[in-house]
């Protein structure tokens, strides 16, 4: 039900999820919905926390498990993301993305819940940033909060304009992007060619 409803919101947005919506869509009783999730509040806060699961389990925890910290990690985490949008993990691409601009001007819970996600995943990237820049692996990089900025607004940029356009080729252009801008903070080629590596067409 949940999973219905977080891959709905991603298309029709958090607004556009009601009860009795989920209701018709999962077979269930809008009574026994009202009851689970109490408001259409609730249910967008469960949705929200369900994403963010969804998230973590596909782009920060195999990053966490299968590389070491430091720049690794950090290539990683970037064509993991990508990964997750470009496999339409939701048909409406990145949770966070969609959501984001939705709420960015609507104060309330539901807001500051998508701000924590969202700022949780950033933390994380700026965290394994600063990991590499401690083991010299970016010797030309001075503020990691700023790189992730930048790192972030690629990614974003290649959600939204993929799911406009219909198109692979904004992943490929974020994937020069990445490259080319590790690689001017002083990043292993070699490691840094693990974010994608396929041509622009």
């Amino acid at each position: 039900m949940l999973s219905h409803a977080v891959d709905t919101a991603t298309v029709d947005g958090l607004d556009g999820l009601t009860i009795g919506r989920l209701a018709d869509a999962s077979g269930h009783s809008k009574s026994g919905i009202a009851t689970l999730f109490g408001s259409k509040e609730q249910l967008q806060l469960a949705v929200v926390a369900a994403a963010r699961e969804v998230f973590i389990d596909r782009v920060v925890a195999p990053a966490r498990a299968r590389t070491p910290r430091g720049l690794v990690r950090v290539c990683t985490l970037l064509g993991d993301w990508l990964a997750y949008s470009r496999d339409r993990v939701f048909r409406g691409g990145c949770f966070f993305a969609a959501t984001s601009v939705e709420f960015d001007a609507k104060p309330g819970v539901v807001r500051d819940a998508i701000v924590a996600a969202s700022s949780e995943w950033e933390d994380y990237l700026t965290v394994s940033i600063e990991h590499a820049m401690a083991a010299g692996e970016l010797p030309l990089l001075d503020d990691a909060r700023q790189l992730t900025f930048e790192m972030v607004s690629f990614l974003e940029a290649a959600n939204t304009r993929s799911l406009l356009h219909t198109s692979e080729e904004p992943y490929r252009r974020a994937e020069v992007a990445l490259r080319a801008r590790l690689t001017s903070l002083g990043g292993d080629p070699e490691l840094i060619a693990s974010i994608g590596a396929a041509p622009i067409a």
